[in-house]
């Protein structure tokens, strides 16, 4: 067997490195498959943006199911199994999958700051069509990259400790062809979304910082709306980066001192690497997480709609009554003043469990 694909672990470190794919595994798979199970029973109320939830999902069970058992079997076996054809087949799935979740999560950022408008009732709506063409693009885009390498830009090899392929970070100064090709997929397909993920989701920060200063001024407070989308925001970015950062780190490392691999351990790249695999988990646990808010929004707009219909038109003593069974909180003024911030105040929640439901 080629020695490049020989684990350079201990048998004891492959054996915890396969039981740590193992779960990893199962969670991606079970949790994935629940967020389309749950897609798919209300598949004919799905807005048009909820479709990049259901491409993140598809993408992470994908990756997954195509990768995973192979990093896992090679675990146990102490060795690569196949050679050159399973790690060829390796890089490509890893390359389109990771391609495609960057990608829709970068789109998902710029379709949420769109969504998010300052007053709310400004946003953007998307139809299904538009989505749906995004998601095709990204999906070509990330096709084109895995591809490349086989028609001679760039090239595909084994991971230094053995037992995983992606992209052959070593041979970035071997030669002007993977000098270029690393160099403008890193631009193209990692440095770019990142800043359009974390720019995106401060700018929607300061939209609705905006609107619910606005909300505030007219005697209403809808603060928790506010902090849960920026959260689920700030949730799946950090997700994201905190999973790769460490991967990307140590592969820029090994392009750079490319001459030094003997000083960075077959243990040391092996973590980043088992790291980034755990980024297909936590998407659906977000997912849930938020949803359930999305739930009991009908609840709170149930009290509203019951203020502001009734207790306009009933007397002070009246509306006292009535009012036990709903919170002051929600509805403190009477009159056609009342009925008018109540509608507007319903809008805005309205508005942005548009955006809650795209994590």
């Amino acid at each position: 067997m080629d020695d490049r694909y020989t684990s350079k672990l201990s048998p004891t470190v492959d054996f915890w490195a396969g039981m740590y794919l193992v779960v990893i595994a199962v969670l991606s798979v079970v949790g994935n498959a629940a967020v389309l199970v749950s897609m798919a029973r209300r598949l004919t109320l799905l807005k048009a943006p909820e479709l990049l939830t259901v491409n993140l999902a598809i993408t992470d069970i994908g990756m997954a199911l195509s990768m995973y058992p192979l990093s896992i079997a090679s675990a146990f076996n102490h060795a690569w199994i196949g050679g050159d054809a399973s790690c060829l087949y390796y890089s490509l799935m890893g390359m389109i999958f990771s391609i495609t979740s960057i990608m829709t999560l970068a789109v998902m950022g710029m379709v949420r700051y769109l969504v998010t408008g300052s007053p709310p009732e400004t946003g953007i709506k998307f139809q299904r069509r538009t989505v749906c063409m995004v998601i095709s693009g990204i999906w070509l885009y990330a096709g084109l990259w895995a591809l490349l390498p086989l028609l001679g830009w760039g090239s595909y090899g084994p991971e230094p400790f053995g037992l995983a392929c992606s992209i052959d970070w070593t041979g970035y100064g071997n030669s002007l062809n993977n000098s270029t090709f690393i160099l403008t997929l890193s631009v193209l397909c990692t440095f770019l979304p990142c800043l359009v993920i974390i720019f995106t989701y401060f700018a929607i920060a300061w939209k609705l910082h905006r609107a619910y200063q606005s909300i505030q001024s007219n005697d209403f407070q809808y603060g928790n709306v506010e902090k849960k989308i920026t959260l689920m925001g700030v949730s799946i970015s950090l997700g994201f980066l905190i999973a790769w950062t460490p991967y990307v780190a140590v592969s820029f490392w090994s392009m750079f001192h490319s001459q030094e691999q003997s000083h960075m351990t077959p243990f040391i790249t092996l973590l980043p690497c088992l790291f980034a695999k755990s980024s297909t988990m936590y998407n659906p646990f977000i997912y849930f997480i938020f949803r359930r808010a999305v739930w009991q929004e009908p609840l709170r707009l149930q009290r509203l709609w019951f203020c502001c219909t009734h207790q306009a038109s009933l007397t002070s003593k009246e509306a006292k009554t009535e009012s036990e069974a709903v919170k002051e909180s929600d509805c403190s003024v009477f009159g056609d003043r009342v009925v008018a911030n109540c509608v507007s105040l319903m809008e805005a929640p309205h508005r942005q469990s548009e955006i809650l439901t795209l994590g």
